[in-house]
Formats: structure tokens, sequence, C-alpha cells
């Protein structure tokens, strides 16, 4: 697998659409990025790894990181 990815592969790695993980991006609520030119948006795997382990919960009840 390749250490970096851009947005389409990214989504599909964490199992989100495209537009989801690009909110994200907006609202500063997603994993790192990396921006190697001003049109061009990178993920690296081990970040899209880390930001999903960081989001685990025990119950349905928890509340969700802002």
């Amino acid at each position: 697998m390749q250490q970096f990815l851009d947005t389409k592969e990214a989504a599909k790695h964490v199992r989100l659409s495209t537009a989801t993980l690009e909110r994200l991006r907006v609202t500063g609520s997603g994993p790192h990025f990396i921006k190697p030119i001003p049109t061009r948006v990178l993920y690296d795997v081990a970040d899209l790894d880390a930001w999903m382990r960081g989001r685990r919960q025990l119950s349905t009840s928890e509340n969700q990181a802002a």
C-alpha cells in the first residue's frame, strides 16, 4: 500500500465519502493532511489510522469528539 493517499483513496481507506472527508478537512475535525502544492491534498496512511483509532467509543451514548 502507498504511504500517501489522495482524497478519494483516503476516503475509501476510512470508509467515508469524499464529500464527508472534505467537510471534515474544512472544519478541522478530520485526519491530518498534507498540501504539497496549493491544489493537491494528500493523507498519510498512518495519520488516517491514528485518526480512526482516536475515534473509538465503548457506547453510542458517549459524547462525540469535536
